[in-house]
């Protein structure tokens, strides 16, 4: 690429703030960008939202006010309780009621206990929902489980 080394901006680079377009307005402010950040989207330049950002204007989608993406309730599985039984043994922070182990998943924020996996000791569960699979293992060791989050009918 030939260098053009005789142009006037060659002549004036280094030298001034202006480039000799005038100190008082011209060229200077943001009205000869066409305004500051987002200004004129919806206006004059609104070639290049259509262009380059086409979903800049509107509402898109819906959230529904209760239920938002991406949220999972913290489940428990039986084989994950029997883990936790083993490491509050371990730290001697066992409370018993009737030779059971109480374990309290709902102050732990734990929404509900799952029956995969396999429990071998006896425990009082206090947890807000769990499966009846869950429940029914439990029970066939010996524990029980106290379900808070349903109504009984």
């Amino acid at each position: 690429m030939v260098v053009r080394r005789k142009k006037k901006t060659r002549k004036l680079r280094g030298r001034t703030r202006t480039m000799s377009w005038g100190q008082i307005g011209q060229h200077r402010k943001s009205g000869s960008k066409g305004g500051k950040g987002a200004a004129g989207l919806g206006k004059h330049e609104w070639t290049w939202t259509i262009k380059y950002a086409p979903t800049w204007f509107g509402k898109h989608g819906f959230n529904p006010p209760r239920i938002r993406a991406g949220y999972k309730p913290a489940v428990l599985n039986l084989y994950q309780l029997e883990e936790l039984i083993v490491k509050q043994e371990l730290a001697s922070n066992v409370a018993q009621e009737e030779g059971r182990i109480i374990v309290n998943l709902e102050s732990m924020g734990i929404h509900k206990l799952l029956g995969r996996g396999k429990i071998t000791k006896p425990v009082k569960v206090i947890v807000p929902y769990a499966s009846e699979s869950a429940i029914k293992k439990i029970e066939d060791v010996g524990g029980v489980v106290v379900v808070t989050g349903k109504e009984e009918e």
